[in-house]
């Protein structure tokens, strides 16, 4: 007798379950209001980058181009050796200028940004009296236009002999009194209460609480103001005006103006305006596109639990 041997069936591989068909999204319907809101937007893009690209254009150009050619396009580019004869002219005084301007506008913005975060922090954390008198004169500061105080400032630094020096323009850079407002609002909000106790407790003492711990929560703040603060002196034009009165102490803006107004005795003047204007937009755009990847909020967010 044989043995016969029954095999047993395979079993039938198992099939995942088949998810019905995702439904087709449905095109939200664009709202009039929307529309209208990135059309204006658009036209204020636009609105903008116009002078720029004017700028871009007529930088490339020789001095008879300017005015023999179409404004909006190029015409036989030559944006190197207009640079060169800007940087070489007189003795290489645009060098200078710029760098006086990477002065003031550096080295006050930086001192301003940290005096606005102590002045800020302290206003916000500490309770003292004649706190809110001192918050209100920081308010009429910001309203206060600047060209008003240029005057007295002079009259001020001429008793002192800082007039036609470098401190004479330095000096009033590193006072930021929207910075000491802009600081307090948001030391305020974003530094804890009891962050700062903890800190305390472990035996921190309160400029290491400020330097280590405050400066990097207020990070946001501080990129917002310094940015501020180094435009505004970059631009700032009526007071190196009021006490500068020689040519190698100019900052940019002020030097310009000089081959502006010479521009009637020397023609080429007009081409290196252009391209010194043109070179002094870049230190702004690149300090825009450096920092901006700062501006975070909600840095300190979750960080505390109440």
């Amino acid at each position: 007798m044989s043995a016969t041997t029954t095999s047993t069936p395979a079993p039938a591989p198992e099939t995942a379950p088949v998810s019905p068909p995702a439904p087709p999204r449905r095109r939200r319907a664009l709202r009039p209001g929307r529309v209208l809101l990135v059309a204006v937007l658009a036209l204020a893009a636009v609105y903008f980058l116009i002078p720029v690209y004017w700028l871009v254009v007529a930088a490339t150009k020789s001095n008879g181009s300017l005015y023999g050619s179409f404004g909006f396009w190029f015409d036989a580019p030559q944006l190197w050796s207009n640079l060169g004869r800007v940087f070489s002219y007189d003795d290489h005084i645009y060098l200078q200028w710029a760098l006086n301007s990477l002065l003031y506008a550096g080295v006050g913005a930086v001192v301003a940004t940290l005096l606005s975060a102590a002045a800020g922090f302290a206003l916000a954390k500490y309770r003292f009296r004649g706190r809110e008198a001192v918050f209100k004169l920081v308010l009429a500061g910001v309203l206060l236009p600047s060209t008003a105080l240029a005057l007295p400032l002079y009259l001020m630094f001429s008793k002192l002999e800082l007039t036609n020096t470098y401190w004479g323009v330095l000096i009033p850079s590193v006072v930021s009194p929207f910075g000491v407002y802009l600081c307090r609002i948001y030391a305020e909000s974003a530094v804890p209460d009891t962050v700062l106790e903890a800190a305390r407790v472990d035996g921190a003492s309160e400029e290491r609480i400020f330097f280590t711990l405050v400066l990097r929560i207020m990070s946001p703040a501080l990129v917002t103001v310094f940015l501020f603060q180094f435009v505004h002196i970059w631009n700032n034009y009526f007071l190196p005006l009021v006490m500068l009165s020689e040519d190698r102490k100019y900052p940019i803006t002020l030097g310009l103006v000089t081959w502006k107004e010479a521009a009637d005795r020397f023609p080429e003047l007009t081409q290196y305006t252009i391209g010194g204007a043109f070179v002094s937009v870049i230190p702004l755009a690149f300090a825009m596109l450096v920092l901006q990847r700062y501006w975070r909020t909600g840095l300190t967010e979750g960080s505390v639990k109440e």
